[in-house]
């Protein structure tokens, strides 16, 4: 029957759409998802609240079981990471003219382009590339569509990826991929660094991280670039820009497509949100081409001379031609792009680098004290970028062990495996402080 509040419910029109797009039912278009994942039952929720003071009652007393990561000594990482915020990108981002706007057209949000356009260029010189977007939802999403990217540019459909990824971006990148481009996992090395591998012909890409999902940062990535090269495939390399202070940029050591998360770059660590994605290349047409999102520059006005800020290669996008559009756009996160303009402009060139430096050394102070507190350091003998795997009998007893101390001391990758992460904002007293616990747990 026809709902009176859901667009094209009525039956009919429902079934046209179905046929549309050759489904027999709607339980078609959910065929990809898990029978694990499904709930075969009416959902469990409680009695309608009569007020909306009973409501927020309840939501703070849901948001009470939270521990926020700023109320105890926390070395949780793993994709969200607990970097210094300065106050200002808070009072930028909490502002109205860029807290509420959505999607407003040049002449009326003007200085919302103009914040986005400034964001953008900071990206492209940190990243030594051309061209970079408005940031798509989160770093998993970039990477699944730089690899997209990829194998239109190429016409191919067979990708080379890293197996120093994390399950949970692995598990996205299949989500967003698999149904027509085949994801190969390369070896992880005795350093925790990409292992070595052979392409031919038919692959569109190869995809790095680093630092990658060990913190082990990538040495390989010339060589990656050539052996790609040699058989008409690109380079995708997913780097986070807060290392690029200190670190050589991919577009350096040959990368065509990068990408990653900006969640590092001004944005707290958000019960899941906060995260951000973007996408560089090189200034090559029918790459920029095969960007979907949005890209922002300097565009002439009805006045002779007069430039302002605004879409760039408009054309090229599912705005402009709908369903014949090469991906969906979807919604930008612009305000964290905004954000982290203002971050990138208060760190500058000189604190970006005093920042990977910092982090540098406190990570490497981090894994010397660990393993002498009994932990196993892996890959001891790379270079490793705010994070560092550590093996010990029990993970899970660590863990709690250390949650008697105060301490959330890392992310569990498996039975015996942490994941430790060590920032900025970690003293050398802190650092004591977790090696102490450590050594009393193992113990």
């Amino acid at each position: 029957m026809t709902h009176p509040y859901i667009p094209n419910a009525e039956p009919g029109v429902r079934a046209e759409m179905l046929a549309a797009v050759g489904a027999a039912s709607v339980e078609d278009l959910y065929a990809d998802i898990p029978e694990g994942l499904r709930l075969r039952r009416p959902l469990d929720l409680p009695e309608p609240m009569a007020s909306e003071h009973e409501l927020v009652a309840h939501m703070r007393s849901l948001l009470a079981r939270n521990t926020d990561t700023t109320e105890v000594l926390g070395f949780l990482g793993h994709g969200c990471y607990p970097h210094h915020v300065p106050a200002v990108c808070d009072e930028v981002n909490g502002r109205s003219e860029f807290l509420t706007a959505y999607a407003g057209e040049p002449y009326e949000d003007h200085g919302r382009f103009q914040a986005i356009f400034e964001y953008v260029s900071m990206m492209a010189e940190l990243l030594e590339m051309d061209v970079v977007n408005v940031p798509t939802y989160d770093g998993h999403q970039a990477a699944g569509t730089a690899i997209r990217m990829a194998a239109r540019y190429t016409g191919r459909s067979r990708v080379l990826v890293s197996g120093a990824v994390s399950a949970e971006k692995m598990s996205k990148l299949r989500d967003f991929l698999s149904h027509d481009i085949e994801l190969v996992v390369a070896p992880v090395g005795p350093g925790g660094e990409f292992g070595e591998v052979e392409i031919d012909e038919t692959y569109a890409a190869i995809y790095l991280e680093t630092p990658n999902v060990y913190g082990v940062v990538e040495t390989r990535g010339r060589e990656l670039a050539d052996l790609a090269h040699g058989v008409g495939a690109l380079l995708v390399v997913s780097a986070d820009p807060i290392s690029l202070g200190v670190l050589a940029p991919p577009a350096s050591y040959g990368a065509d497509i990068a990408c990653g998360d900006i969640q590092s770059l001004g944005m707290h660590q958000n019960y899941g949100g906060g995260q951000a994605g973007y996408i560089a290349t090189r200034d090559e047409e029918r790459l920029v081409a095969e960007f979907p999102s949005r890209l922002f520059g300097i565009a002439p006005t009805s006045v002779p001379g007069e430039y302002g800020f605004g879409d760039v290669f408009y054309d090229r996008t599912s705005f402009a031609l709908r369903e014949e559009g090469k991906e969906w756009v979807g919604t930008a996160a612009a305000l964290w792009g905004i954000t982290a303009g203002v971050y990138l402009a208060l760190m500058g060139p000189e604190g970006m680098r005093e920042i990977g430096e910092t982090v540098l050394a406190r990570t490497r102070y981090a894994m010397d004290r660990l393993a002498e507190a009994g932990a196993t350091v892996l890959h001891p003998g790379s270079v490793h970028f705010r994070e560092f795997a550590i093996e010990v009998p029990s993970a899970d007893a660590l863990l709690a062990a250390l949650r008697g101390h105060g301490i959330l001391g890392g992310v569990r990758l498996d039975d015996r495996t942490l994941l430790v992460c060590v920032t900025e904002r970690h003293s050398r007293d802190d650092i004591d402080r977790l090696a102490a616990a450590v050594r009393e747990g193992l113990a």
